[in-house]
């Protein structure tokens, strides 16, 4: 069986930085999933970050490419501040960091991970089974889809979650309702609208926050320090969630949990109003009760503010209600390891270097936000959990290979005790 020192699981933004710092750390890894999957297939084709310019790249030791590089070489339009990026650009530009950064990335499914000692047995989905004495979970967003329980028992072909919706021509020509007041929600309204599909959004608050655009795209030094501008917004609080992770992990649980709920809660970009306002249908102030299919058409339950009833019909509904982060859900985590895992809610309860309470096994990205606050929730995140979190494993490597090359195991095949080797 071979082996290795540090597994990633994950090839999104804080996978691919991670792997791109052990690779110039000279630690030994592997690296397993579709790069920047979550943005290529699980997000609408047209749609643009509501991230600016200059905190939407990922990171490489030296920083020598971030976004504005990739756009500068490739002769495409980029601005720090006030420029939205377009998703394609985005993915390709992560694409192109996989392929300069972290070439030796595995496309295989990790099917399993089962304590094994001191480190962990990995199966892929291929078959193959090796171990590693250390493991990173850098999932992202991919298990945590959330879907309200009044429409989780109706047919897909009706209902779905907005994570599924890379392609929107299947539904171009239909009536569609759409839960939610986030990013998602108008995102998915305004592209299915100019697809000519007939749209109406659904949700609970009495009206749409939009993000406000930038006052200015080159603030006064007055400005900057009255309201400073960070990778997840303007102002003091947003500038101590992106600066301070670490004394926000020393914070309360319950305040911790609090503002990870509450701080940067979902609101569609500034640039996505025109898109929407006076050009599709708006129930707000309503609650979703239930829904039934009848015939070829899903009918949606609502309640509104004023609690009178009402249902309406379409031909499918997108539940765009946004992702609840539940470690449980990581099917490929073996139950003994779950049992082990000390939860902040249901994420993982982390050390300063994101160890869990199972040794060796660390989480980053929105699973880590409970402990290091609402940075994690982003991929400008990546910026500080890579470079940390790889220093971390860098300066442990002698002590893990060390465990690594002790390590006898059974031999799946054989059922004979043999060496673990490079």
């Amino acid at each position: 069986m071979k082996a290795c020192d540090v597994a990633i699981i994950g090839a999104g933004p804080y996978g691919l930085s991670i792997a791109a710092h052990l690779k110039a750390a000279g630690v030994d890894f592997r690296v397993f999933g579709k790069p920047m999957d979550m943005w290529i297939s699980h997000m609408p084709k047209g749609m643009h970050l509501k991230s600016e310019g200059f905190a939407s790249s990922l990171f490489d030791p030296g920083g020598s490419f971030p976004l504005e590089a990739y756009c500068r070489q490739h002769g495409l339009p980029y601005r720090r501040i006030g420029s939205p990026v377009p998703l394609d650009v985005f993915s390709a530009y992560g694409l192109e960091f996989q392929r300069r950064f972290v070439p030796e990335l595995e496309q295989e499914f990790v099917e399993r991970v089962r304590r094994e000692g001191t480190g962990f047995s990995i199966t892929l989905g291929n078959g193959e089974v090796f171990y590693a004495q250390r493991v990173v979970v850098a999932v992202g967003l991919t298990h945590y889809a959330y879907l309200p329980e009044e429409l989780a028992c109706l047919p897909a072909k009706f209902v779905s979650h907005s994570y599924k919706h890379g392609e929107l021509d299947g539904l171009k020509d239909k009536e569609v309702g759409i839960l939610g007041a986030g990013a998602s929600a108008l995102d998915l309204a305004a592209l299915l609208h100019q697809a000519g599909a007939r749209v109406q959004v659904i949700a609970r608050g009495s009206s749409i926050r939009f993000h406000d655009p930038p006052k200015t795209l080159t603030p006064s030094l007055m400005a900057r320090i009255r309201r400073p501008f960070t990778g997840i917004g303007p102002g003091w609080k947003l500038w101590m969630c992106a600066n301070l992770p670490l004394v926000f992990r020393l914070m309360p649980e319950n305040f911790r949990i609090d503002k990870v709920h509450r701080v940067l809660g979902p609101a569609p970009c500034w640039f996505t109003k025109e898109q929407v306002v006076g050009k599709v249908k708006f129930q707000l102030d309503s609650t979703v009760t239930g829904g039934k299919v009848e015939g070829n058409r899903v009918n949606l339950h609502i309640k509104d503010g004023s609690g009178h009833n009402t249902v309406l019909e379409f031909d499918h509904v997108i539940a765009a209600t946004g992702y609840r982060t539940d470690v449980r859900r990581l099917a490929f985590l073996d139950a003994g390891v779950l049992s082990k895992l000390a939860l902040v809610e249901a994420s993982p309860a982390l050390s300063a270097n994101f160890e869990s309470s199972v040794p060796n096994l660390f989480f980053v990205g929105v699973s880590a936000a409970n402990t290091f606050g609402p940075l994690l929730r982003f991929a400008y995140g990546a910026g500080f959990a890579a470079p940390r979190l790889s220093a971390h494993l860098r300066r442990t490597a002698g002590r893990s290979l060390g465990q690594l090359r002790g390590v006898r195991t059974v031999s799946a095949e054989s059922k004979t005790t043999e060496p673990i080797t490079h």
